[in-house]
């Protein structure tokens, strides 16, 4: 009877297996034969919102995430929106923050600080949209509103960048991953923060920073000067901010040019200002921090760790003259990051000052690098940056007073959990290739002398970008190069020809993250809220295509922008 017993049990088991495998199988067979409206490749907020909108439109959609997590930066943690102007942010985007309030509205989501104890500038009583919020609350809050969609979605699908895009006749017909997978589309969506699809589809694109000649701008390539001004006239505070104070030594033995340059500063000459190079500025990781002692993890000092690798940083706080909290007139008075509060005792910790976050210099090759390539200098950005929270919050030769402040902060423990150091894993890619199509956005549009008069979309944050080199001046001291500020215009259209490749390249592909334009219009427009309304505007326009059977060259604008603005998209700025 036992033995029946059992026979019986494992009889259920193996049928149950087989049961399974079966609908594995045919669910993923289904899914490689079967040609879809549209593919979106890449699961950042960009290709999130047009996965979304695309079956909201009926059509079928598969969402292909190179990584093991969706949402990008918005999950990864920058959950300070970088939101210029909230006016400027409709559809798809909009509802996404509002979620968030909806959210943060219920008091028990609310477990390690009162929701009354919160206070963060970007949001305002009465709103009904939230503009900052914990990386798992965002993972979950796309997870839901992509279970609430007919979405396929596929995870750890990587391109296969050599060979991996199929065309036929300038059209994109199917895409081939490293683990083999053929997927097929009429429309594809790269959404990607790298731009593989669309490097590996033969579209034009560039790298770096363009000379100010080459479109009239006056806020790109090498920006030298402390202060500079937009091509209104308007100041812009560049190398002034994030730098070294003054006489910081750059050697390895003080004053000795013999004994090397320390870690991370270039041999080479920085360049004439204003013209153009092939380099691209710095990435970090947007840190997660709190300083609940429930839910906090102490910074941990690496295996690998190279103390000479700070030796820059102690020796900015050892040329101060004064006390420590006057070395500089701006942000926080000790500590080099903007520490921006996020619910539940939880920050957006962020670059600041001369020595920060930022892994200056160390992301040149990441565009173009191979998979594995990427992968090493993702770690050591890790490893530099996980080195220098361990080095402000406890090494002896950082101020006391700093130390203190540092060490009450750590990663948490509710974050990231699928990461055994609950490190975020997404390096924030502030820009990689850029497309070059019919239309280039520049520092034209950015200051409203250049309109689009095929709206998609409207950017509404200042001309930015982070330092790109750091270098030894004519004095012999280390400075830092390439960070601009330029603030305080008004939101601006940007084109629907800016997404679109040339039509001599490619017919059927939308590019709504590495768009058209010259880096330091690229500063103003990538920002998350702005990227999920393009990749909104891209999955619209990839339904208009299918619909009325035309190339994406050559839609008619009008009736694009009829459903946009059903979609709720805002494309003007209100009368005043």
């Amino acid at each position: 009877m036992i033995i029946r017993i059992k026979l019986n049990i494992m009889k259920r088991n193996i049928l149950s297996f087989l049961f399974l495998f079966l609908f594995v199988f045919v669910i993923n067979t289904k899914m490689l034969s079967k040609e879809y409206d549209v593919v979106v490749y890449g699961a950042t907020s960009a290709g999130i919102s047009a996965a979304i909108q695309c079956s909201r439109m009926h059509k079928t959609v598969l969402l292909i995430e190179p990584s093991h997590r969706i949402g990008g930066l918005t999950t990864g943690g920058l959950g300070a929106t970088d939101i210029g102007s909230k006016i400027a942010i409709g559809g798809i985007s909009k509802e996404f923050y509002q979620l968030i309030k909806k959210y943060y509205d219920q008091p028990k989501n609310w477990k390690w600080q009162d929701k009354a104890d919160y206070r963060e500038s970007r949001n305002i009583e009465g709103e009904d949209a939230m503009w900052t919020f914990e990386p798992s609350v965002a993972l979950n809050i796309y997870r839901e509103m992509i279970a609430e969609e007919q979405i396929d979605l596929v995870y750890n699908k990587r391109l296969l960048r050599d060979g991996g895009v199929m065309k036929d006749n300038g059209r994109i017909t199917q895409l081939k991953m490293e683990s083999g997978e053929i997927y097929k589309g009429k429309m594809f969506i790269d959404a990607t923060y790298e731009g593989d699809l669309m490097a590996a589809s033969g579209v034009s694109y560039t790298i770096g920073r363009e000379s100010n000649k080459l479109y009239g701008e006056t806020l790109n390539g090498v920006q030298l000067d402390k202060i500079n001004t937009t091509i209104k006239k308007r100041v812009s505070h560049n190398a002034l901010h994030h730098n070294f104070i003054n006489k910081v030594d750059p050697y390895v033995v003080k004053g000795d040019p013999a004994s090397g340059l320390l870690p991370f500063i270039s041999s080479e000459r920085p360049g004439v200002d204003g013209e153009g190079d092939d380099k691209i500025q710095a990435y970090c990781f947007r840190m997660t921090l709190t300083d609940h002692p429930d839910n906090r993890i102490p910074f941990k000092k690496p295996d690998n760790y190279n103390e000479l690798n700070y030796e820059l940083l102690f020796r900015n706080y050892e040329a101060a003259e004064g006390p420590i909290s006057e070395m500089y007139s701006y942000g926080d008075p000790l500590v080099p990051w903007i520490n921006t509060p996020m619910p539940n005792r939880k920050t957006d910790t962020n670059n600041q000052k001369g020595f920060s976050t930022d892994f200056i210099g160390q992301n040149y090759a990441y565009p173009e690098a191979t998979y594995e390539e990427r992968e090493k200098i993702i770690e050591a950005h890790l490893n530099y940056q996980m080195g220098l929270m361990w080095t402000l919050a406890y090494h002896p030769r950082i101020p006391e007073e700093v130390r203190k402040v540092v060490s009450d902060w750590g990663v948490c423990k509710d974050e990231f959990i699928e990461n055994e150091n609950h490190w975020t894993q997404q390096l924030y890619i502030r820009e990689a290739r850029r497309m070059i199509s019919d239309y280039v956005m520049t520092q034209r549009n950015c200051e409203g002398i250049e309109i689009a008069d095929d709206p998609i979309a409207m950017a509404g944050y200042g001309m930015d970008s982070h330092h790109v080199q750091r270098y030894v001046d004519v004095n012999g001291y280390v400075q830092n190069e390439g960070n601009v500020e330029a603030r305080g215009y008004p939101p601006y259209p940007v084109s629907y020809r800016s997404i679109v490749p040339r039509k001599s390249e490619c017919t059927n592909l939308l590019v709504p993250v590495c768009i058209s334009a010259s880096h330091i219009a690229f500063g103003s427009l990538r920002m998350e809220p702005v990227f999920m309304v393009l990749g909104q505007s891209a999955a619209i326009a990839a339904a208009q295509a299918i619909d009325d059977k035309q190339d994406l060259q050559d839609l008619n604008y009008r009736k694009l922008r009829e459903t946009l603005l059903t979609y709720k998209q805002i494309l003007t700025l209100p009368a005043e």
